[in-house]
């Protein structure tokens, strides 16, 4: 992300700018010469204006205003030259050049003005984004953690998808999904779900309790406070929650509708399917006997993928889906971070850099070594 304390212009940009002032300031020196030169029947005062139109499109208001206003003195130096000021010619010359300066000027002045509003209103965006979706930790107990997020939305950092981690008694505990939709309601109800799933922590329930506990709460704000034009009976949200056990090589799953993760393990990769997979949270009231959970082997080693369906279902300008399996088994790193940048930028080279669907990728490893470092 973007720091959002980083000025809209930064000191190098503005040093360029001073090196291309010379640009218009020659255009200037260049025509008045030319001009001068040249006889009186031959005009060519009036490309002057395209010195402070270039100066526009890389300098401020106030350089544009001092380029225009030398173009404008160039102009009244050639009138003076050739014939005088006093002509109806020159005199138009002259009133043209300095309207359209002026002009030119103040759409760089309004510019200006509207970019550093646009900058305000992205900098307090970035900085409730961050909040709401904070980032993984890298390490949690023995665990190594590395995430990555594309969001759908222009200008956004988040959207319907989510994840978030937090610290059991004796597990670190993880969640992902999806909130049906797009746009602010989903962003919202993504907030309600991470602030549900963390507020849930200090309990210390299981895993069929958190998903029922989720559910409910979901289920709950739509049918109270959901945003309007919102259908609670259409809402759901696809999820899974992860326990992943410091004293154990063991990690217990729940499934609500969503995507099965990958386990890669010395080079081959298994799809963890559930035998018994849950309906999507929020589709109706539950309690932990609604839900199974599964337990598979997380050894040494091992990586885990999570990801949400933004992730195999981006297509390329052919429409075909993203290979997930095919190009993890291409993938030759060795640790979360590769594996999460290796996805994120193959992903964006088969759509051709552009997401239609929000993507999470979360990525687990289990290293032995992280534990007191």
């Amino acid at each position: 992300m973007r720091d959002r304390h980083a000025p809209a212009h930064p000191a190098g940009s503005r040093r360029w700018s001073r090196w291309l002032l010379a640009i218009p300031l020659g255009i200037i020196v260049a025509i008045t010469l030319i001009d001068i030169q040249t006889p009186e029947s031959i005009h060519l005062g009036p490309f002057l204006i395209a010195a402070p139109a270039i100066t526009a499109s890389f300098a401020g208001p106030m350089a544009t205003g001092v380029i225009g206003a030398l173009a404008v003195g160039a102009q009244m130096v050639i009138a003076h030259l050739h014939g005088g000021l006093t002509s109806a010619n020159h005199q138009a010359q002259v009133g043209t050049l300095l309207l359209i300066s002026v002009l030119v000027t103040a759409f760089r002045f309004a510019a200006d003005r509207h970019q550093r509003k646009l900058t305000q209103v992205r900098s307090v965006a970035v900085a409730a984004q961050e909040v709401l979706l904070r980032p993984l930790p890298d390490r949690m107990g023995a665990l190594r953690i590395a995430s990555a997020y594309l969001a759908a939305e222009e200008e956004a950092q988040i959207g319907g998808d989510l994840y978030a981690a937090v610290v059991t008694k004796d597990a670190a505990r993880l969640v992902i999904g999806d909130v049906r939709g797009k746009g602010l309601s989903a962003v919202g109800d993504a907030a309600m779900l991470i602030g549900a799933f963390r507020g849930s922590a200090y309990r210390n329930l299981p895993l069929t309790a958190v998903a029922a506990h989720l559910g409910n709460a979901m289920r709950w704000n739509w049918n109270h406070g959901g945003g309007e034009g919102q259908d609670p009976e259409e809402s759901f949200v696809t999820a899974l929650v992860l326990d992943v056990y410091d004293d154990r090589p063991t990690a217990t799953m729940v499934n609500c509708g969503h995507p099965p993760p990958l386990l890669l393990r010395g080079g081959k990769i298994r799809t963890l399917e559930v035998a018994e997979p849950a309906l999507p949270l929020g589709l109706a009231v539950t309690s932990a006997s609604d839900y199974e959970t599964e337990i598979f082997d997380f050894e040494d080693g091992d990586l885990l993928l999570l990801h949400t369906d933004g992730l195999i279902e981006a297509r390329n300008a052919a429409g075909d889906f993203y290979p997930l399996v095919d190009r993890v088994a291409a993938w030759t790193g060795g640790d979360p971070q590769s594996l999460t940048r290796y996805l994120q930028d193959d992903m964006l080279r088969h759509t051709g850099g552009h997401v239609d669907d929000d993507a999470a990728i979360v990525v687990i490893a289990r290293c032995p070594d992280a534990l007191g470092t």
